[in-house]
């Protein structure tokens, strides 16, 4: 409701975004290798959710995580590459005032999302690695799914304060958006509206969702490290650890890149460079994801020498 009264109060009824405009001469370079990342982000993530469901080995509360992880990094990288890649090829980049809304809207929400996913499967690991034998007991599938279901459910509430609090904003012009898709730097900066309001409610949220995701983040690997220790053979301290790097990797890559974006003070935004960040968290990280998980991963690179092998076996299947 609130983002359809502001649609009605604001002069602005549509954004241009520049994209990357200030560099025409790389513009079949710079489409050629976003399309590739972005292509390789759906073939990664489809490939892996496909993977976990078909093969009952990967049935386990890990893998689930995982596969959800997946969908929301398909989701997340979609909410920004298709707009993205057509911009390229016209000389007006418009979006309308409502469409800016919906894309911020997803794409924070699926942002929350994710980072409440990674919390939720690192508790998953200190579940693994402190009690093996009774994994499946302390995660059952129900819990799991709750948990899931929690994830997305404090992402997108989480987003849909942060949207209502921007989008409830005046927009008198200019309404040309420094940035390629509808980021919260570079649309406060075009408010007509005193932004501290929308400020304030941003810095919370990002405390709120950052600072009790690290919170249970840092428990949970001060008990992963603690049962880790107790482990005697170096054999087994190091396969622990393994299952636990390509977690760390994630939430170092999703954690650190929104916090340099996201609580800095306004004076020190600059567009061209913040532009090659949103980059990496908004394209790169969610192709990067199942890359790093599969690729450490002893137990899906078996499921995927199965597959391999049966299609050998059976071509046309």
């Amino acid at each position: 409701m609130a983002l359809t009264n502001t649609w009605n109060s604001s002069s602005v009824t549509m954004f241009i975004f520049l994209g990357f405009s200030d560099h025409p001469e790389l513009r079949i370079f710079l489409f050629l290798t976003f399309l590739s990342i972005y292509l390789v982000t759906l073939t990664w993530n489809l490939a892996l959710i496909f993977l976990i469901r078909g093969d009952i080995h990967l049935h386990t509360p890990m893998y689930f995580f995982l596969s959800n992880l997946s969908f929301v990094d398909i989701c997340y990288s979609s909410s920004v590459a298709p707009k993205m890649l057509s911009d390229f090829f016209r000389e007006q980049k418009t979006i309308s005032f409502l469409g800016c809304g919906a894309q911020f809207f997803f794409f924070v929400g699926l942002g929350l999302t994710e980072c409440f996913l990674l919390t939720a499967m690192a508790y998953d690991r200190y579940a693994a690695i402190s009690n093996p034998l009774l994994y499946t007991t302390i995660m059952p599938q129900g819990l799991c799914m709750r948990m899931v279901a929690g994830a997305y459910l404090g992402g997108f509430l989480s987003s849909f304060i942060q949207a209502s609090s921007i989008f409830q904003l005046h927009f008198c012009g200019p309404n040309v958006i420094n940035h390629f898709f509808c980021d919260l730097p570079p649309i406060l900066a075009l408010s007509c509206s005193n932004t501290f309001l929308s400020q304030v409610v941003n810095f919370l949220i990002v405390i709120t969702v950052g600072g009790t995701s690290f919170l249970i983040l840092l428990i949970s690997y001060s008990y992963i490290v603690s049962a880790v220790l107790k482990i005697h053979s170096v054999r087994g301290r190091w396969k622990a650890f393994n299952t636990c790097a390509s977690h760390l990797m994630a939430v170092t890559m999703l954690f650190g890149t929104a916090l340099f974006m996201y609580l800095r003070p306004s004076s020190s935004y600059s567009f061209s460079r913040d532009k090659v960040v949103s980059v990496f968290y908004s394209l790169v990280i969610p192709m990067l994801n199942p890359l790093i998980y599969s690729l450490r991963n002893k137990e899906i690179k078996d499921a995927l020498w199965k597959v391999m092998e049966r299609k050998k076996v059976f071509p046309n299947l």
